[in-house]
């Protein structure tokens, strides 16, 4: 959907999870074998993937000042049964959080948040405004105000349809 680069560290996995539905269409990459393998999932475990993706998404709004596009768990709720252990590199004494393995998909969301939460980032990661697209993208814009996930598409669509309401 979008032409902007990919988000940085470990917010790619938020991006790339949420960014499995494209709305316009309707196709699912979790529906499939290689979409399923990119996460790690099995078939079993696409439901609550998708639950996860659609709490990640109207987290993605709220970042990007737009409501839910639908009633989904809390994030927060979620992210709460995620087990993360603390890894201490003992050579440098560097420290990481990194994912347990009881849900390895939520694990390694919430360390994916975690990070970008001590890096910055976190509410830079927006969802399009638009209600056919809702696509992850970073934010890289000087006042992080972004509202499209592509100026050229999305953005130019809403120029396009206010400028025909006048």
């Amino acid at each position: 959907m979008s032409e902007r680069s990919a988000a940085p560290g470990s917010l790619v996995l938020v991006e790339s999870l949420v960014n499995t539905l494209d709305l316009e269409s309707g196709a699912d990459a979790l529906d499939t074998a290689d979409g399923r393998e990119r996460f790690g999932l099995s078939e079993g475990e696409v439901a609550a993937a998708r639950e996860l993706r659609e709490s990640l998404r109207a987290v993605l709004l709220a970042h990007a000042g737009h409501p839910p596009h639908a009633t989904v768990t809390p994030l927060g709720e979620l992210l709460a049964s995620a087990p993360l252990r603390l890894t201490v590199d003992t050579a440098d004494g560097s420290a990481a959080l990194a994912p347990a393995d009881a849900d390895p998909l939520l694990s390694r969301v919430a360390a994916a948040v975690a990070d970008s939460l001590v890096a910055g980032t976190w509410l830079r990661l927006k969802a399009c405004e638009s209600v056919t697209c809702h696509w992850a993208y970073y934010d890289r814009s000087p006042a992080g105000r972004g509202r499209w996930c592509s100026m050229q598409v999305c953005g130019a669509r809403a120029k396009m349809r206010r400028y025909r309401a006048k």
